[in-house]
C-alpha cells in the first residue's frame, strides 16, 4: 500500500507542497514505505494561517448551536470509518489493533464532548451589582489556533484540541507528526466531506521549519503542543515571547507504587498494561515500579513472569500484545538506554534487545525489558526512555516512595496500588503529580476532564481538553451596564 506524496489541506482544498524535501513514512512492523511527507515551507504555513484568519470572521458569527452540528456530523463519519482509521493507525504507528481502537475511541469522545459547546461556552451574570447596574461575562473566540502533535497517538491527540477550538468559534491549523501523518490525512478528508467552511480547518505537513513558522506568525493567537519536554519548553518560550497562548505537554517518568497490601494479581495485570502497552511509547506509561516493603519479592516474580508472556509482533495479527517502536532510530535510542543501565550496574532481569519476530526481519521490535537494583542516580531512573523498559526500585515505606517521586524532574502521572484507603488518600494528597491513579495503571482522564502534567511535564497554565480547553480557546469579556 502506498499513499504517494501527501498534500496539505488549506482553505478547503488539497494542495501539493512546493517543497522538494520529503521524508518517508514507514510501517514500523515491516519497514515498508507507506508515503512521502513534504517538509512544507514557512510561506506555505503562512498561507494556511492567512486562509484560517480570513475564515474566522464568518465562522465566529455562526451560532454555537449550529457550529455544534458540524461535530455531530463529524462524530458520525468517524464512527462509520472507525475500523479503517484504526487499521491505518496500526500501519503507520505500530500499535496493536486493540490499542489503536482504544485511541480512536478517545478521539471520537473528544468530538462528542465538543458538540456540547452551547452549554460548555456559557458565561455567567448578576443583576444589581450596584443599584441599577448589571454585570455579565461572556466567552468569545480569539482567532487562529494551531497544534503540533506527536507520533504516538496520531488520530487522538490532534482531536484533543481541534474540536474544542473550532466549536468555540476559532479557526485551526494542524501540523501532524511527520512520522505518522496518515490518520490526520484521512480525518481531514472526512472533515471535508462533513462540509466545514473553507479555511476553518487546515492541515500543513512538515517538521521544524513548519513549527517555527506557526510559533512566529503574528496571526496565530495560540499553540498547543505534545511531545518531549525539551521541545515543549522551546515551544512554550518561543510562542510565549510572541504573546501567544501556549499549552505545551512534555515528557514523563511515571512511578507506580505498590503497597504490601495490594491485591497482587490484578495489580500486575494493570502494571503490565501500563508499562508495555503501546510499546511504552506514551506519556502515561509506567516506567518505574516502586515496591514498598515486603511486596518486593512477590511483585518482582509475578511482574517478570507476566512480562515474559507478552507476544511481540505486527499489531494487525491476532494474539499480539505489543508492537514495534516507531522507527529504527528510536529503536537504537531505546537499546542505548538498556546498555547504559547495564554499564551503570543495574541488574537485567529480562532482556528485550534480541527479540525476533518471525516473518518481520525489518521491523523495529524491542521486547519487554526489566531492570532490578536500580538507583535513583542512574540514567534509567531519571530520563524518559519512551520504550518498553521498566525499572524496579525498593523502599521501606510510603514516605520513602513519596520522597523518591518528589525528586523526579517530571510530574505527568503516577499510581498507587493498595487496599488501604488511608494510604491512598495520603498519596493523592501529597504526591504533587497532576494525573493520579488509585489501583489504576493508566491514569488517563476522559475528554470531559483536564489532561496535563506538572513540573517538567507541562509548560503553560491551561491544560488539554475538559474545562481548561474552553478557557484556553476563549477569552472572557465582562460587561458592566447601566441603562437610563
Amino acid at each position: 500500500m502506498s499513499f504517494g506524496t501527501l498534500r496539505n489541506y488549506v482553505g478547503g482544498e488539497w494542495v501539493s507542497s512546493k517543497s522538494t524535501q520529503v521524508l518517508e513514512v514507514r510501517n514500523p512492523a515491516t519497514g515498508e514505505v507507506l508515503a512521502q511527507v513534504p517538509m512544507s515551507t514557512k510561506d506555505e504555513v503562512n498561507q494556511a494561517v492567512a486562509r484560517a484568519k480570513k475564515a474566522f470572521a464568518e465562522w465566529r458569527e455562526i451560532p454555537p448551536v449550529v457550529r455544534a452540528r458540524y461535530f455531530f456530523d463529524l462524530r458520525n463519519v468517524l464512527e462509520e470509518h472507525f475500523e479503517e482509521i484504526s487499521r491505518l493507525l496500526v500501519q503507520e504507528n505500530g500499535k496493536t489493533l486493540p490499542e489503536a481502537r482504544g485511541s480512536v475511541r478517545r478521539a471520537v469522545e473528544m468530538v462528542e464532548v465538543a458538540a456540547g459547546i452551547p452549554s460548555l461556552m456559557m458565561g455567567y451574570g448578576l443583576e444589581d451589582i450596584a443599584k441599577g447596574i448589571d454585570c455579565f461575562a461572556i466567552r468569545q473566540p480569539l482567532g487562529v489556533f494551531a497544534c503540533v502533535t506527536p507520533f504516538n497517538f496520531p488520530a487522538m491527540v490532534p482531536l484533543w484540541f481541534l474540536p474544542f477550538a473550532v466549536a468555540c468559534g476559532n479557526t485551526y491549523v494542524v501540523k501532524p507528526s511527520e512520522q505518522t501523518p496518515l490518520c490526520q490525512k484521512r480525518i481531514f478528508e472526512l472533515m471535508h466531506d462533513v462540509g466545514f467552511p473553507p479555511g476553518v480547518v487546515n492541515l500543513v505537513n512538515g517538521a521544524k521549519e513548519a513549527v517555527d513558522a506557526l510559533l512566529q506568525n503574528d496571526d496565530v493567537v495560540g499553540v498547543s503542543f505534545v511531545g518531549s519536554s525539551p521541545v515543549a519548553r522551546y515551544v512554550y518560550e518561543t510562542a510565549g515571547s510572541k504573546g501567544k497562548r501556549v499549552q505545551a505537554l512534555g515528557g514523563a517518568k511515571n512511578f507506580l507504587v505498590v503497597m504490601p497490601d495490594a491485591e497482587l494479581d490484578s495489580t500486575v495485570d494493570a502494571l503490565i498494561d501500563s508499562c508495555y502497552g503501546c510499546a511504552g511509547e506514551r506519556c502515561l506509561a509506567g516506567s518505574i515500579l516502586i515496591a514498598v516493603g515486603d511486596v518486593y519479592d512477590a511483585l518482582k516474580e509475578k511482574f517478570t513472569g507476566a512480562a515474559k508472556k507478552i507476544t511481540v509482533g505486527n499489531g494487525l495479527e491476532e494474539g499480539i500484545k505489543m508492537g514495534p517502536v516507531i522507527s529504527r532510530k528510536h529503536k537504537e535510542r531505546v537499546l542505548g538506554y538498556i546498555a547504559s543501565a547495564v554499564r551503570e550496574g543495574a541488574e537485567l532481569l529480562l532482556d528485550g534487545r534480541n527479540v525476533k519476530v518471525v516473518g518481520y526481519p525489518n521491523g523495529y521490535f524491542v521486547g519487554p525489558t526489566i531492570f532490578d537494583n536500580v538507583k535513583s542516580s542512574m540514567t534509567i531512573a531519571k530520563e524518559e526512555i519512551f520504550g518498553p523498559v521498566v525499572a524496579i526500585m525498593r523502599v521501606d515505606s510510603l514516605e520513602e516512595a513519596l520522597e523518591l517521586i518528589s525528586q523526579g524532574e517530571f510530574g505527568n502521572a503516577t499510581s498507587i496500588f493498595t487496599t488501604n484507603g488511608g494510604a491512598a488518600r495520603e498519596f493523592v494528597y501529597r504526591v504533587g503529580i497532576s494525573m493520579i491513579g488509585v489501583n489504576i495503571g493508566i491514569a488517563a482522564p476522559m475528554a470531559f476532564f483536564t489532561f496535563g502534567g506538572a513540573k517538567g511535564s507541562f509548560f503553560g497554565d491551561l491544560k488539554a481538553h475538559g474545562k481548561d480547553s474552553i478557557e484556553f480557546f476563549t477569552d472572557k469579556r465582562v460587561v458592566i451596564s447601566r441603562w437610563f
